[in-house]
Protein backbone atom coordinates (compact mmCIF):
# COMPACT_ATOMS: atom_id res chain seq x y z
CA UNK A 1 0.00 0.00 0.00
CA UNK A 2 1.52 3.25 -1.07
CA UNK A 3 1.59 6.34 1.05
CA UNK A 4 -0.54 9.00 -0.62
CA UNK A 5 0.68 11.76 1.66
CA UNK A 6 3.49 13.65 -0.01
CA UNK A 7 6.83 13.55 1.76
CA UNK A 8 8.35 16.82 2.79
CA UNK A 9 11.86 17.31 1.45
CA UNK A 10 13.96 19.92 3.18
CA UNK A 11 15.43 22.47 0.78
CA UNK A 12 19.09 22.07 0.09
CA UNK A 13 21.04 25.23 0.75
CA UNK A 14 22.80 26.44 -2.32
CA UNK A 15 26.52 26.73 -1.91
CA UNK A 16 28.41 29.66 -3.26
CA UNK A 17 29.89 28.32 -6.50
CA UNK A 18 32.76 30.74 -6.24
CA UNK A 19 33.76 29.29 -2.88
CA UNK A 20 33.54 25.76 -4.30
CA UNK A 21 35.76 26.74 -7.20
CA UNK A 22 38.27 28.28 -4.81
CA UNK A 23 38.35 25.11 -2.71
CA UNK A 24 38.92 22.95 -5.78
CA UNK A 25 41.67 25.26 -6.97
CA UNK A 26 43.33 25.29 -3.54
CA UNK A 27 43.18 21.50 -3.23
CA UNK A 28 44.62 21.00 -6.70
CA UNK A 29 47.50 23.38 -6.07
CA UNK A 30 48.31 21.99 -2.63
CA UNK A 31 48.22 18.41 -3.92
CA UNK A 32 50.50 19.26 -6.84
CA UNK A 33 53.11 20.95 -4.66
CA UNK A 34 52.82 18.26 -1.98
CA UNK A 35 53.41 15.52 -4.55
CA UNK A 36 56.32 17.51 -5.95
CA UNK A 37 57.88 17.85 -2.49
CA UNK A 38 57.49 14.12 -1.84
CA UNK A 39 59.29 13.44 -5.09
CA UNK A 40 62.06 15.98 -4.49
CA UNK A 41 62.89 14.92 -0.95
CA UNK A 42 63.74 11.41 -2.18
CA UNK A 43 66.38 12.74 -4.56
CA UNK A 44 69.84 13.45 -3.04
CA UNK A 45 70.78 15.74 -5.94
CA UNK A 46 67.99 18.10 -4.89
CA UNK A 47 69.61 18.68 -1.50
CA UNK A 48 73.05 19.15 -3.03
CA UNK A 49 71.77 21.72 -5.54
CA UNK A 50 69.65 23.47 -2.90
CA UNK A 51 72.58 23.83 -0.48
CA UNK A 52 74.77 25.30 -3.23
CA UNK A 53 72.04 27.76 -4.26
CA UNK A 54 71.47 28.85 -0.65
CA UNK A 55 75.23 29.30 -0.20
CA UNK A 56 75.52 31.45 -3.34
CA UNK A 57 72.50 33.56 -2.36
CA UNK A 58 73.92 34.11 1.13
CA UNK A 59 77.28 35.05 -0.37
CA UNK A 60 75.58 37.55 -2.67
CA UNK A 61 73.43 39.18 0.00
CA UNK A 62 75.93 39.11 2.88
CA UNK A 63 79.45 39.19 1.37
CA UNK A 64 80.95 40.44 4.65
CA UNK A 65 80.08 37.06 6.20
CA UNK A 66 82.55 35.37 3.87
CA UNK A 67 85.43 37.84 3.67
CA UNK A 68 86.77 40.78 5.65
CA UNK A 69 88.26 42.36 2.55
CA UNK A 70 86.38 44.92 0.46
CA UNK A 71 87.79 44.62 -3.07
CA UNK A 72 86.14 47.92 -4.01
CA UNK A 73 88.30 49.77 -1.48
CA UNK A 74 91.14 51.83 -2.94
CA UNK A 75 93.74 50.11 -0.76
CA UNK A 76 92.62 46.56 -1.63
CA UNK A 77 95.36 46.11 -4.26
CA UNK A 78 98.97 45.39 -3.34
CA UNK A 79 101.20 45.07 -6.40
CA UNK A 80 103.93 43.49 -4.29
CA UNK A 81 101.67 40.42 -4.06
CA UNK A 82 100.91 40.24 -7.79
CA UNK A 83 99.97 36.63 -8.68
CA UNK A 84 101.00 35.67 -5.16
CA UNK A 85 100.14 32.25 -3.69
CA UNK A 86 97.58 31.54 -1.00
CA UNK A 87 98.39 32.65 2.52
CA UNK A 88 96.51 33.01 5.83
CA UNK A 89 93.49 35.23 5.25
CA UNK A 90 93.83 34.89 1.48
CA UNK A 91 92.86 31.26 0.71
CA UNK A 92 93.00 31.53 -3.09
CA UNK A 93 95.96 33.85 -3.51
CA UNK A 94 96.14 37.10 -5.46
CA UNK A 95 95.38 38.42 -8.93
CA UNK A 96 97.79 40.13 -11.33
CA UNK A 97 96.89 43.45 -9.69
CA UNK A 98 97.59 42.03 -6.22
CA UNK A 99 93.93 41.77 -5.20
CA UNK A 100 92.48 38.94 -3.15
CA UNK A 101 90.89 36.38 -5.49
CA UNK A 102 88.44 35.00 -2.92
CA UNK A 103 87.12 38.48 -2.06
CA UNK A 104 86.57 39.29 -5.72
CA UNK A 105 84.71 36.01 -6.26
CA UNK A 106 82.50 36.70 -3.24
CA UNK A 107 81.61 40.22 -4.36
CA UNK A 108 81.31 39.12 -7.98
CA UNK A 109 78.63 36.62 -6.97
CA UNK A 110 76.31 39.48 -6.07
CA UNK A 111 76.60 41.04 -9.53
CA UNK A 112 76.24 37.78 -11.44
CA UNK A 113 73.23 36.67 -9.41
CA UNK A 114 71.64 40.12 -9.71
CA UNK A 115 71.87 39.93 -13.49
CA UNK A 116 70.31 36.46 -13.39
CA UNK A 117 67.42 37.50 -11.15
CA UNK A 118 66.63 40.72 -13.03
CA UNK A 119 66.79 38.89 -16.36
CA UNK A 120 64.42 36.20 -15.08
CA UNK A 121 62.04 38.87 -13.76
CA UNK A 122 61.98 40.61 -17.15
CA UNK A 123 61.45 37.29 -18.90
CA UNK A 124 58.52 36.49 -16.60
CA UNK A 125 56.95 39.95 -16.91
CA UNK A 126 56.96 39.66 -20.70
CA UNK A 127 56.49 35.94 -21.25
CA UNK A 128 53.79 34.97 -18.73
CA UNK A 129 51.14 37.57 -19.72
CA UNK A 130 51.80 37.10 -23.44
CA UNK A 131 51.45 33.34 -23.25
CA UNK A 132 48.47 33.39 -20.89
CA UNK A 133 46.46 35.94 -22.87
CA UNK A 134 47.22 34.23 -26.18
CA UNK A 135 46.23 30.79 -24.91
CA UNK A 136 43.09 31.86 -23.04
CA UNK A 137 41.45 34.28 -25.48
CA UNK A 138 42.43 32.51 -28.70
CA UNK A 139 41.28 33.82 -32.07
CA UNK A 140 42.95 36.88 -33.51
CA UNK A 141 44.51 37.69 -30.13
CA UNK A 142 46.30 34.35 -30.11
CA UNK A 143 47.36 34.76 -33.74
CA UNK A 144 48.76 38.25 -33.17
CA UNK A 145 50.64 37.47 -29.95
CA UNK A 146 51.91 34.14 -31.30
CA UNK A 147 53.33 35.84 -34.40
CA UNK A 148 55.09 38.42 -32.22
CA UNK A 149 56.46 35.59 -30.09
CA UNK A 150 57.62 33.72 -33.19
CA UNK A 151 59.62 36.76 -34.31
CA UNK A 152 61.45 36.96 -30.98
CA UNK A 153 61.80 33.17 -30.83
CA UNK A 154 63.56 33.16 -34.20
CA UNK A 155 66.16 35.64 -32.91
CA UNK A 156 68.96 34.02 -30.87
CA UNK A 157 68.70 35.99 -27.64
CA UNK A 158 72.46 35.96 -27.05
CA UNK A 159 73.19 37.35 -30.50
CA UNK A 160 70.54 40.03 -29.94
CA UNK A 161 72.14 40.87 -26.59
CA UNK A 162 75.54 41.23 -28.29
CA UNK A 163 74.05 43.76 -30.73
CA UNK A 164 72.28 45.71 -27.97
CA UNK A 165 75.36 45.84 -25.73
CA UNK A 166 77.53 46.95 -28.65
CA UNK A 167 75.14 49.77 -29.50
CA UNK A 168 74.78 50.80 -25.84
CA UNK A 169 78.47 50.46 -25.02
CA UNK A 170 78.45 53.78 -23.16
CA UNK A 171 75.62 52.68 -20.84
CA UNK A 172 76.79 49.27 -19.69
CA UNK A 173 75.49 48.32 -16.26
CA UNK A 174 73.56 45.53 -14.54
CA UNK A 175 70.16 46.81 -15.68
CA UNK A 176 71.12 47.34 -19.31
CA UNK A 177 72.68 43.90 -19.70
CA UNK A 178 69.68 42.29 -17.96
CA UNK A 179 67.24 44.03 -20.31
CA UNK A 180 69.40 43.08 -23.30
CA UNK A 181 69.18 39.40 -22.35
CA UNK A 182 65.67 39.18 -20.89
CA UNK A 183 64.11 41.38 -23.56
CA UNK A 184 64.79 38.69 -26.17
CA UNK A 185 64.56 35.51 -24.05
CA UNK A 186 60.85 35.59 -23.11
CA UNK A 187 59.41 33.91 -26.21
CA UNK A 188 60.15 30.36 -25.03
CA UNK A 189 58.42 31.03 -21.71
CA UNK A 190 55.40 32.48 -23.54
CA UNK A 191 55.08 29.25 -25.54
CA UNK A 192 55.26 27.14 -22.39
CA UNK A 193 52.59 29.20 -20.60
CA UNK A 194 50.34 29.28 -23.67
CA UNK A 195 50.43 25.49 -24.05
CA UNK A 196 49.57 25.03 -20.37
CA UNK A 197 46.73 27.57 -20.48
CA UNK A 198 45.21 25.80 -23.50
CA UNK A 199 44.89 22.65 -21.37
CA UNK A 200 43.76 24.27 -18.13
CA UNK A 201 41.01 26.41 -19.68
CA UNK A 202 39.17 23.24 -20.71
CA UNK A 203 38.68 22.19 -17.07
CA UNK A 204 35.15 22.19 -15.65
CA UNK A 205 35.82 24.68 -12.86
CA UNK A 206 37.07 27.20 -15.43
CA UNK A 207 33.96 26.82 -17.56
CA UNK A 208 31.78 27.03 -14.44
CA UNK A 209 33.43 30.29 -13.43
CA UNK A 210 32.73 31.79 -16.85
CA UNK A 211 29.11 30.60 -16.85
CA UNK A 212 28.50 32.24 -13.46
CA UNK A 213 29.21 35.64 -14.92
CA UNK A 214 32.81 36.21 -13.92
CA UNK A 215 34.71 38.24 -16.49
CA UNK A 216 37.06 36.35 -18.77
CA UNK A 217 40.05 38.30 -17.47
CA UNK A 218 38.97 37.54 -13.90
CA UNK A 219 38.70 33.85 -14.75
CA UNK A 220 42.15 33.93 -16.32
CA UNK A 221 43.77 35.62 -13.32
CA UNK A 222 41.94 33.74 -10.54
CA UNK A 223 41.50 30.26 -11.98
CA UNK A 224 43.58 29.59 -15.09
CA UNK A 225 46.88 31.32 -14.41
CA UNK A 226 47.48 29.87 -10.91
CA UNK A 227 47.12 26.37 -12.39
CA UNK A 228 49.31 27.13 -15.40
CA UNK A 229 52.30 28.72 -13.70
CA UNK A 230 54.15 25.66 -12.40
CA UNK A 231 55.97 24.81 -15.67
CA UNK A 232 57.00 28.46 -15.87
CA UNK A 233 58.59 28.31 -12.42
CA UNK A 234 60.72 25.34 -13.43
CA UNK A 235 61.72 27.03 -16.69
CA UNK A 236 62.67 30.28 -14.95
CA UNK A 237 64.96 28.37 -12.59
CA UNK A 238 66.79 27.01 -15.63
CA UNK A 239 66.75 30.44 -17.28
CA UNK A 240 68.46 32.00 -14.27
CA UNK A 241 71.53 29.84 -14.80
CA UNK A 242 71.51 30.60 -18.52
CA UNK A 243 71.36 34.34 -17.80
CA UNK A 244 74.40 34.12 -15.52
CA UNK A 245 76.32 32.35 -18.29
CA UNK A 246 75.20 34.96 -20.84
CA UNK A 247 76.44 37.81 -18.64
CA UNK A 248 79.76 36.07 -18.08
CA UNK A 249 80.19 35.47 -21.81
CA UNK A 250 79.35 39.06 -22.72
CA UNK A 251 81.75 40.38 -20.09
CA UNK A 252 84.46 37.98 -21.26
CA UNK A 253 84.03 39.32 -24.80
CA UNK A 254 84.49 42.86 -23.48
CA UNK A 255 80.95 44.04 -24.27
CA UNK A 256 79.31 43.16 -20.97
CA UNK A 257 79.82 44.89 -17.65
CA UNK A 258 82.69 47.40 -17.32
CA UNK A 259 85.77 46.29 -15.39
CA UNK A 260 84.84 48.63 -12.55
CA UNK A 261 81.94 46.28 -11.72
CA UNK A 262 83.00 42.95 -10.26
CA UNK A 263 81.41 39.89 -11.85
CA UNK A 264 82.60 36.39 -12.54
CA UNK A 265 82.67 37.16 -16.26
CA UNK A 266 85.00 40.10 -15.71
CA UNK A 267 87.21 38.03 -13.40
CA UNK A 268 87.54 35.34 -16.06
CA UNK A 269 88.25 37.94 -18.74
CA UNK A 270 90.99 39.66 -16.73
CA UNK A 271 92.56 36.38 -15.59
CA UNK A 272 92.75 35.06 -19.15
CA UNK A 273 95.62 37.49 -19.81
CA UNK A 274 97.97 35.50 -17.57
CA UNK A 275 96.46 32.04 -18.08
CA UNK A 276 99.71 30.60 -19.49
CA UNK A 277 101.87 31.72 -16.59
CA UNK A 278 99.32 31.58 -13.76
CA UNK A 279 96.07 29.71 -14.53
CA UNK A 280 94.66 29.71 -10.97
CA UNK A 281 93.08 33.21 -11.13
CA UNK A 282 91.16 31.93 -14.17
CA UNK A 283 90.26 28.54 -12.72
CA UNK A 284 88.70 29.79 -9.47
CA UNK A 285 86.02 32.13 -10.90
CA UNK A 286 85.37 29.62 -13.68
CA UNK A 287 84.67 26.93 -11.08
CA UNK A 288 82.37 29.31 -9.19
CA UNK A 289 80.46 29.98 -12.40
CA UNK A 290 80.24 26.31 -13.40
CA UNK A 291 79.11 25.11 -9.96
CA UNK A 292 76.48 27.84 -9.63
CA UNK A 293 75.01 27.33 -13.09
CA UNK A 294 75.06 23.56 -12.62
CA UNK A 295 73.21 23.89 -9.31
CA UNK A 296 70.46 26.06 -10.83
CA UNK A 297 70.22 23.74 -13.83
CA UNK A 298 69.86 20.63 -11.67
CA UNK A 299 67.33 22.38 -9.44
CA UNK A 300 65.31 23.48 -12.45
CA UNK A 301 65.36 20.02 -14.04
CA UNK A 302 64.32 18.31 -10.81
CA UNK A 303 61.60 20.88 -10.20
CA UNK A 304 60.27 20.47 -13.72
CA UNK A 305 60.08 16.69 -13.36
CA UNK A 306 58.55 16.89 -9.89
CA UNK A 307 55.79 19.25 -11.04
CA UNK A 308 54.97 17.07 -14.05
CA UNK A 309 52.67 14.16 -13.06
CA UNK A 310 53.46 12.35 -16.32
CA UNK A 311 57.20 12.48 -15.62
CA UNK A 312 56.63 11.15 -12.09
CA UNK A 313 54.50 8.31 -13.46
CA UNK A 314 57.25 7.24 -15.86
CA UNK A 315 59.77 6.80 -13.04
Amino acid sequence: MSDKNPHYVAPIEESDQTEIDQVKLSERKSTLWLDAWRDLRRRPLFYVALVIVIFIVAMSVFPSWFTDIDPYATDSADLSKSNGPAEPGHPLGFTRQGQDIWARIVYGASTSLSVGLITVAITAILGVPMGAIAGFFGGWVDSLLSRIGDIFFSLPYFLAAVVVMTVLSDYRNVWVISVAIGGFAWATLARIVRAEVLQVKQQEYVQASTSLGRSRMGTLINHVLPNSITPAIAYLTLALGAAIVAEATLSFLGIGLPNSIMSWGNEISQASITVRTDPLPLIYPSLALIITVLAFTILGELLRDALDPKARARR
